[in-house]
C-alpha cells in the first residue's frame, strides 16, 4: 500500500468513526453544526459536514472539535 492509498483508507476510517459516534450519540449533522459553533466552526452547516464526511477530507482540528462537541474525552486508536 502506498502513502496515498494509506491516507485515503485512513480518511475513510475516520469518516466512518465520526458517523458511528454521531449515530451512538443520536446527534444529527444539523445538531453537530450547532455544537461546532461553540468550538469556533461558525460556518459549518449540515451540508458542509455531510460533504466533508463523504469526501473524507477534513482537518485534524475539525476531527478533534467533533469529538469535543460529542463530549468525548478520548479515543482509542484501535477504534478507528
Amino acid at each position: 500500500m502506498d502513502t496515498e492509498e494509506g491516507g485515503k483508507e485512513l480518511a475513510e476510517r475516520l469518516s466512518r468513526y465520526i458517523k458511528g459516534e454521531l449515530k451512538k450519540a443520536n446527534v444529527t449533522y444539523e445538531a453537530l453544526a450547532e455544537r461546532l459553533k461553540e468550538h469556533g466552526f461558525q460556518k459549518e452547516t449540515k451540508d458542509s459536514i455531510k460533504s466533508k464526511l463523504k469526501r473524507g477530507t477534513f482537518t485534524a482540528t475539525f476531527f478533534v472539535s467533533v469529538l469535543l462537541a460529542l463530549g468525548k474525552d478520548g479515543i482509542r486508536l484501535e477504534d478507528i
